[in-house]
C-alpha cells in the first residue's frame, strides 16, 4: 500500500510517499481502508515539534514513529481474531493520535477500540473532519467542572477560520452565545458565514488592547500572555488555550493556574483533553443530523499530494478541514 512516512523533523517537504506492506490485524485491531482523512495541526507539530519539549516522548533527534496523519474515516476490510465490535464492511471513523497515527495511507490498522461507527447519512468527507477538530472544539467550550457558556455570553474564538476554530464558533452559537471570531483579514467573511455575530482581524487589532471582554474564550493556538489576556475576560469568565509555543504553553501551566486561584477568572492549558472522546463526538454528530453544525472542508488533495496539504495548512490558507483522499 501507499503511505507517507516521516524519518526526520523538518517541513511538510521531508513527508515522502512510499510503498510498504499493507498491516495484518492481529488480536483486538481493525484494518480499515481510508476513505478520506483531514489535516490538523497536530500533524504539522508532529513534523516540527512545538513545543520542543515533545521530542522527549516522540524523539530527541529525530521521530520514533514514522506514520503521519490523526484523523481517519473508512471502511472495515479486515479485523483480528478478538475483535467484537466491527466486521468487514462497517463505516468507522477515529482520532489515531493515541494509536500511532497513520491516517495518511491506503489503510490504516489500529484497536478496535480506537474506532466508532459513522452515523448514518454522514459522509466519510464530513466524518473525517471531526475526530481531533470537533473534539477539542467540545471540550474547549466546557470546564473540567462541566460549565459551559450560556445564552447571552459573550465567546471570543481566536483562531475561528482554522481546523478547531468553525466547530467552535458553531457550537458556541448553539449555546446560545454571542459569538465574536478572530481570523485574519481574507478569512473574515468566512468566519461571518459560520455565524459569528462580531469578527476581529488580528493583522490590525491587538485583541488585548481592543477594549472588549468576554465570558469565554477558546484560544486555538496562544499568541498572548496569561497576564495580557485578564484585560479581556470579564470576571468570572473562562480563558481556554489549546496550544501553542514552549512560551506560551508554559506560561498557560504556571502563570495561568496562580491567576485562577487569585481571583475569580479560570485561565490554562485544556490539559482535561479526552482524544476522540464518544460522548464528544456523539455531541458533534447528532447537531450535525440537527443543521446545527455544518463542517467546512476547504479543499482536497490525492494521497500523492500530502505534502501540499500540509503546506497549505501550515500556510495559513485554510479556511476550515483540508482532506487527504487515497
Amino acid at each position: 500500500m501507499k503511505a507517507a512516512r516521516v524519518d526526520r523533523y523538518g517541513t511538510p517537504a521531508d513527508i515522502r510517499i512510499e510503498e510498504v506492506g499493507t498491516p495484518v490485524p492481529a488480536d483486538d485491531q481493525v484494518l480499515v481502508r481510508v476513505r478520506a482523512a483531514s489535516v490538523n495541526r497536530a500533524d504539522l507539530d508532529g513534523i516540527q515539534p512545538r513545543p520542543q519539549f515533545v521530542r522527549l516522548f516522540v524523539g530527541i533527534r529525530r521521530p520514533r514513529n514514522h506514520k503521519v496523519g490523526l484523523d481517519v474515516a473508512g471502511v472495515v476490510e479486515a479485523v483480528g481474531p478478538a475483535v467484537t465490535r466491527f466486521k468487514p464492511g462497517d463505516r468507522v471513523f477515529a482520532d489515531l493520535y493515541a494509536y500511532g497515527g497513520g491516517a495518511f495511507a491506503e489503510f490504516a490498522c489500529a484497536k478496535e477500540k480506537a474506532f466508532l461507527p459513522i452515523p448514518d447519512g454522514l459522509s466519510f468527507e464530513d466524518a473525517a473532519t471531526l475526530p481531533h477538530a470537533a473534539n477539542l472544539a467540545v471540550q474547549g467550550l466546557r470546564r473540567r467542572d462541566g460549565r459551559t457558556p450560556g445564552p447571552g455570553d459573550r465567546v471570543m474564538v481566536s483562531g475561528a477560520s482554522g481546523n478547531v476554530g468553525p466547530f467552535a464558533v458553531q457550537i458556541a452559537k448553539h449555546l446560545g452565545a454571542e459569538v465574536t471570531g478572530v481570523a485574519r483579514t481574507e478569512k473574515l467573511e468566512f468566519v461571518r458565514s459560520l455565524g459569528a455575530d462580531h469578527v476581529i482581524d488580528y493583522t490590525t487589532t491587538d485583541i488585548t488592547k481592543a477594549g472588549e471582554r468576554y465570558d469565554w474564550i477558546v484560544d486555538t493556538d496562544s499568541h498572548h500572555s496569561m497576564l495580557s489576556m485578564r484585560r479581556v475576560l470579564r470576571p468570572g469568565g473562562v480563558y481556554i488555550t489549546l496550544g501553542g509555543t514552549d512560551l506560551r504553553i508554559l506560561d498557560s501551566v504556571t502563570v495561568g493556574p496562580i491567576m485562577s486561584l487569585a481571583g475569580s477568572r479560570t485561565y490554562g492549558l485544556m490539559l482535561w483533553w479526552k482524544p476522540f472522546h464518544e460522548p464528544d463526538i456523539t455531541t458533534v454528530t447528532r447537531l450535525i443530523a440537527e443543521g446545527k453544525v455544518k463542517p467546512r472542508i476547504d479543499r482536497t488533495y490525492p494521497l500523492e499530494q500530502v505534502v501540499d496539504a500540509l503546506k497549505w495548512v501550515d500556510e495559513g490558507h485554510a479556511k476550515g478541514k483540508v482532506l487527504v483522499i487515497p
